[in-house]
C-alpha cells in the first residue's frame, strides 16, 4: 500500500508540474526561453494525465470513497512542495518528475 501512496504523490507532483510548465511564464523561468505551442499543449495534456493517474493509484490503495479525498490531500501536498521548490531551484523542481521512472522501476521489482 505505501508505494502505491509514493506512486500518488509522486504522479500529482509530475502533474502539477506538467501544468505548471504548460504556462508561459513559468516555462521561461525555468527554461530561459519560450515555449513551444505544442510542446504547451503536450504538457498540459501530461499534467491531466498524470493527476489521472495519480487519482487511479489513491483510488486503489484507499477504495474509491477515501481515495478521491486523499487524493485530493496528495495533490495539496504535492503543489505545496512544487510552489516551495519553483522560485528558488526551479531546475530541482522539474528534475524530481524523474523520480516518476524510478517509482515505475521499483514497482516492478517489488
Amino acid at each position: 500500500m505505501m508505494m502505491l501512496v509514493t506512486g500518488g504523490v509522486l504522479f500529482a507532483y509530475a502533474g502539477m508540474l506538467g501544468l505548471c510548465q504548460g504556462l508561459e511564464r513559468h516555462y521561461k523561468q525555468v527554461w530561459s526561453r519560450a515555449c513551444p505551442p505544442l510542446l504547451r499543449v503536450i504538457l498540459r495534456a501530461a499534467g491531466w494525465l498524470a493527476l489521472l493517474v495519480s487519482l487511479l493509484l489513491c483510488a486503489q490503495a484507499w477504495g474509491w470513497g477515501m481515495g478521491a479525498v486523499a487524493w485530493f490531500a496528495v495533490m495539496s501536498l504535492a503543489g505545496l512542495g512544487l510552489v516551495t521548490l519553483l522560485p528558488y531551484w526551479p531546475r530541482v523542481a522539474v528534475g524530481l518528475a524523474g523520480l516518476v521512472p524510478a517509482w515505475g522501476v521499483l514497482q516492478a521489482f517489488a
